[in-house]
């Protein structure tokens, strides 16, 4: 259950926010590129949101029932999504070799359609991830003893 209005929030929970704000704002912004632009996914970019979206949820539960213990769930996710960006990255920035690709076939995020303000979507997924991971360490070291 939420915290009533009289009891203070746990130490912790503005960082909690921010990383759910975060996660929401980055899983919004993808299904608006996706859905209402048009603008398919790759499948690096489908495994990425496989540990995203779920983010949302969980940092979303967290911050209604103020459990700041949330960290032990959301560093395991945003650290596979932060792994699997990174290989995106490297492989987008051409550090990884073309026969390393898990697909063949399909969209490519290569285009300049699959970019914001000019940063590709792989580095925006990499940053969304770092700063996820970043939040939920600091929070982590907060709340423990």
């Amino acid at each position: 259950m939420p915290p009533s209005p009289s009891q203070p929030l746990p130490k912790g929970w503005s960082l909690l926010l921010i990383a759910w704000l975060l996660a929401l704002v980055s899983s919004l912004v993808v299904l608006f590129v996706g859905e209402v632009m048009g603008q398919a996914p790759c499948v690096l970019c489908w495994f990425q949101r496989a540990f995203m979206f779920p983010l949302v949820v969980v940092l979303g539960v967290a911050c209604w029932v103020s459990d700041t213990s949330v960290w032990r769930y959301g560093l395991p996710l945003a650290g596979a999504g932060w792994l699997l960006a990174l290989f995106h990255n490297l492989l987008y920035f051409g550090f990884v070799t073309e026969s390393l690709q898990p697909c063949g076939a399909g969209p490519s995020c290569s285009g300049a359609d699959m970019t914001i303000s000019g940063l590709p979507l792989p580095l925006l997924s990499l940053g969304v991830f770092s700063l996820l991971l970043i939040l939920l360490e600091i929070l982590r070291r907060r709340v423990t003893p």
